[in-house]
């Protein structure tokens, strides 16, 4: 019997694998009737009652102002008008013109593919990175716990392909939920746009670009599920990879970042691993010292800023994965089994 198959068909049994999955799609499911919920699709009736409510508000603006005048010449002809409160003419209190007073701010929420799409992406890779790591950390974490890894050893005394082995069928299953669910995601938010917002202006680069993003959202959870793959076999337990990222994101995480920003660190997200992860995501993203001021020919004061890209991301979300895994395996060599 092939050891890849067996672990790929242990790996889909496992009750654990298929309640984080179905929570996983549970949330974002979520995500999603939740967006068509909240959000309408923009009609003429919409757009004429965003019409009237600007009209509105005009008129209440215009009666406003007739107001503050009347009661600005009652003030300067009494005498009791408080410094400040009004002009020295109180014919310059005017309403704001008619054009100011835009109709689209009244109208209701609506899903715009092209503009809104590429915000959703970032969470559904972070569920799947998150599902990915959980389920790669449980998966050879509950063989070296429950002795099954020993007993396995017996049938295949190859200690590396084991474990590699392993690591391919989990990989594989994870990336046939991530390419799966990444679909139906499109498939989804489509479907919102189709009825509760618009399709227009999508182009085949616009397409191109949202492909792009979906695929790195892909990598970000095999990448994740491969270190917890890896931490939880240098502990030879799950405990140790989600205790681990615990550690990681409280004291790792917050705790250097409250240190950095009372030590007045410039661009202090810089040393957070989330803010590479976001950097992959979005293919940049811009941090900025406001301590600092860069002047230009205007006069105008900008901020220093720091560009973090998905290049510098993926160095460090490669390196990270292959120094742990590279660990593991030289644990999974070099320690005894027992």
């Amino acid at each position: 019997m092939s050891l890849y198959r067996t672990e790929l068909r242990r790996l889909t049994k496992r009750r654990f694998t298929r309640w984080m999955s179905v929570l996983g799609l549970l949330v974002l499911a979520a995500i999603v009737i939740g967006t068509f919920a909240t959000n309408e699709k923009i009609d003429a009736d919409a757009l004429a009652g965003a019409e009237r409510r600007a009209e509105q508000q005009y008129q209440e603006q215009v009666r406003w102002a007739e107001q503050e005048v009347v009661a600005c010449e009652a003030a300067k002809k009494s005498g009791n008008a408080e410094p400040g409160r009004y002009p020295d003419d109180c014919s310059a209190i005017t309403p704001p013109p008619r054009e100011a007073i835009e109709a689209q701010w009244f109208l209701p929420s609506t899903f715009d593919f092209r503009k809104d799409f590429g915000g959703t992406l970032l969470p559904l890779a972070a569920i799947l990175a998150l599902v990915g790591f959980i389920v790669g950390a449980s998966f050879v974490g509950a063989e070296w716990s429950t002795g099954g890894m020993m007993n396995l050893l017996l049938w295949r005394p190859n200690r590396l392909t084991v474990l590699l082995t392993k690591l391919a069928a989990l990989l594989t299953g994870l990336l046939a939920l991530a390419v799966t669910t990444t679909a139906l995601w499109f498939g989804s938010f489509w479907l919102v746009a189709t009825l509760r917002g618009t399709t227009e202006k999508m182009t085949s680069g616009a397409w191109q670009s949202f492909a792009l993003t979906g695929l790195r959202g892909v990598a970000l959870a095999v990448v994740l599920t491969a270190v917890g793959f890896g931490l939880a076999s240098l502990g030879r337990h799950t405990a140790m990879a989600l205790g681990g990222v615990v550690a990681l994101m409280v004291v790792g995480q917050f705790g250097l970042g409250i240190m950095l920003e009372l030590a007045g660190v410039k661009f202090a997200a810089a040393w957070l691993l989330p803010t590479y992860a976001v950097a992959w995501m979005q293919k940049e993203i811009v941090l900025e010292n406001w301590d600092s001021c860069q002047a230009t020919y205007f006069g105008e004061c900008k901020p220093e800023t720091l560009a973090i890209t998905w290049q510098q991301s993926s160095v460090l979300l490669g390196v990270g994965a292959v120094i742990i895994l590279g660990a593991a395996l030289w644990a999974m060599r070099r320690r005894d089994v027992a």
